[in-house]
């Protein structure tokens, strides 16, 4: 495959990432993004949570952190060249699925309303940053 093919997107908009990783990566027109959370760009704010002082979780809301992954994803590919409607699957991460997947699933039916990509969601334990939901998604891109 084609250098030109192959490349790896940092957005200048979404939260920065986490670890050693970009926000996304081309391979053909395919584009895969990492796992995306809630996160606010330039930032220890985290939309809907509320942290105590040792930056444990008091609370939070799922409902503010789903549209906030929501608009993050959307920078991340529109920032790599695709949109929201070029989605094809999406893998969800929860941390409570017993509390949140009623509320989170109305969102996500809301965000995809014209259209529905495969979907797949998980409960995990803990993710990297003090937050409820993160998504992993694919999309084509021209």
């Amino acid at each position: 495959m084609s250098r030109d093919r192959q490349r790896s997107f940092i957005s200048s908009r979404a939260p920065e990432p986490v670890g050693a990783f970009p926000h996304a990566r081309r391979v053909g027109d395919m584009l895969y993004l990492s796992g995306i959370g809630p996160r606010k760009r330039g930032s220890s704010e985290i939309p809907g949570v509320t942290l105590d002082d040792r930056g444990e979780i008091v609370a939070y809301d799922i409902s503010v952190q789903a549209r906030a992954v929501f608009e993050n994803v959307r920078l991340v590919l529109e920032d790599a060249g695709s949109s929201w409607e070029q989605i094809v699957d999406v893998t969800v991460f929860l941390t409570n699925m017993k509390r949140d997947f009623a509320d989170f699933n109305r969102l996500y039916a809301e965000a995809f309303s014209g259209r529905q990509p495969t979907r797949t969601t998980i409960e995990v334990g803990a993710l990297p940053t003090p937050i409820a939901v993160e998504l992993k998604v694919l999309a084509t891109i021209d």
